[in-house]
């Protein structure tokens, strides 16, 4: 069950944290795994960490803003793995400007850098892949979102919360167009993860149900759910992983 043998994937975002876990997770169920980040030095060590365990991946840099980059991006992984990419995973979210503030206070040139990355970093990379999936009749989107889509918060990430939810909506539209393709695109919302910063991580902690934050291997196996054959029925969904913090 759930085995990716033969697939080829792609991460974005994928040189450290919910990234990293998601790639290596896609890659220990069998599939191959171009790993991406902005940062070189991040892909080429997870690319790394997924070989040594005997897994496939190889580093694909790029700024998944730039639609060119990503069209270049792909087509190396399409070049190194000797086939297209079946599997699509955008987990690429927080630009270096995360735009965080009262929203009244934050100029309007800090405004464009969390949908760049959010909604049109989405939009570039299903781009580059959605034609090679609907051709071959088989394709997984997976789009990595936050509850931040669907609950206010006070805490400043009104530009973070509008982006994913412009991208969930993008991946519902989506999942109705490509549908009769045998291409499924789902998104998955995420709580606090254990990545947070700062020493108040034990206070966020006792605020979720199961008393614990998310992990990378939490956001993995979620994935691989959603990337493989047996979720050929889900589509169109955004499935909520946060411990209980927020239920549906």
């Amino acid at each position: 069950m759930f085995d990716l043998s033969g697939r080829t994937a792609l991460v974005t975002g994928a040189g450290q944290n919910a990234g990293a876990g998601i790639a290596r997770a896609l890659a220990a169920q069998g599939a191959a795994v171009a790993v991406n980040d902005l940062v070189p030095e991040r892909a080429e060590a997870v690319s790394k960490e997924i070989t040594s365990a005997g897994g496939r991946a190889v580093p694909v840099v790029f700024d998944v803003t730039d639609l060119e980059a990503v069209r270049e991006g792909v087509g190396q992984a399409r070049t190194e793995f000797g086939r297209h990419l079946d599997i699509l995973v955008h987990n690429a979210g927080i630009p270096a400007d995360f735009g965080q503030g009262p929203f009244r206070t934050l100029a309007p040139d800090r405004w464009r850098a969390p949908v760049e990355i959010n909604l049109f970093g989405a939009m570039n990379c299903v781009s580059a892949v959605a034609g090679d999936m609907c051709e071959a009749g088989w394709g997984r989107i997976v789009q990595i979102s936050s509850g931040a889509a669907r609950t206010g918060s006070a805490a400043g990430i009104s530009l973070y919360g509008a982006a994913k939810s412009g991208v969930e909506g993008f991946i519902r539209h989506l999942s109705q167009e490509f549908a009769p393709f045998g291409v499924t695109a789902n998104s998955l919302a995420l709580g606090l993860q254990s990545n947070v910063a700062g020493d108040s991580t034990e206070e966020f902690a006792r605020r979720i149900p199961t008393r614990r934050l998310g992990t990378p291997e939490d956001v993995g196996a979620a994935v691989v759910y959603l990337a493989s054959p047996e979720a050929s029925w889900m589509t169109g969904q955004t499935l909520n992983l946060n411990g209980g913090s927020v239920t549906s």
